[in-house]
This record gives C-alpha cells, structure tokens and sequence, in this order.
C-alpha cells in the first residue's frame, strides 16, 4: 500500500496523463511486460517523436519509468502509481456516499412533508370528450 502523500499537482498529473487513450494503452502494455519506446512507437499511427511525447507525459505522472538499455529507451510500469490513482478516487467515493447518508438521515429526521400529488393531465375549459 502506498503511504506517501499525494499532492494535488502530482493528481492532475496522474489524471491528465490518464485522460488520453493512447496513454492508457501505453500504461497497459508496459504493466505487463516492459518495451521499448520503439517496440511501443510500431503499434500506434503516429510518430515515434509523438510516442515519445506520450511516454514522457507518463513518465512524469510516475505511471512508467524509463532506463537506458544500450541505445534503447525501456519503458516499464509502475503500479504504485496506479494505487495512488485508485486511492485518490476511493477518496472521492467515500466523500460522496457520506454526503449522501447525511442527506438521507437529515431527511429521515425531517418533519413529513406533504408532497404535491402527481399531476393529472386536465382538459381545455369547454373541451369535451368525442
């Protein structure tokens, strides 16, 4: 389990680098097995620069980390970043079923309130049914 605190700008960090697909994908096949940038750039329609890109903006939200295997660039996963992601928004969860219960409860304390009949569909003055 991750102990250390998250910031909010490593947050915006992780979820930016999260919000794009190929990001995802990338994340997603490093988790498994390392690559190479190169390995990785063959799979997508776009350059290698722009993988490149990609990789970096992971790199940076902590989500892979990059080593020097002679001239190649290996990109592994790192899922303790992916814990902090999960934990951030476990966080979220939580904040919101409490404020839900505490709606609930307000509302189970409240008084009975005297809720509006559903309305009925009426007719135009002076229309009768063929």
């Amino acid at each position: 389990m991750v102990v250390d605190q998250v910031t909010s700008d490593d947050l915006d960090r992780l979820f930016h680098a999260l919000s794009d697909a190929t990001r995802r994908d990338i994340v997603a096949r490093v988790m498994q097995q390392e690559q190479s940038v190169s390995s990785l750039a063959v799979r997508y329609d776009m350059s290698f620069a722009a993988v490149q890109k990609h990789v970096a903006v992971l790199d940076r939200a902590k989500l892979v980390s990059k080593r020097r295997r002679g001239r190649e660039q290996i990109v592994s996963g790192n899922p303790d970043s992916i814990l902090r992601a999960r934990d951030a928004l476990d966080r979220f969860e939580q904040l919101w079923r409490d404020r839900t219960d505490r709606m609930r409860d307000i509302l189970a304390e409240a008084p009975d309130v005297v809720r509006p009949a559903t309305a009925q569909p009426t007719e135009a003055p002076g229309r009768t049914e063929p």
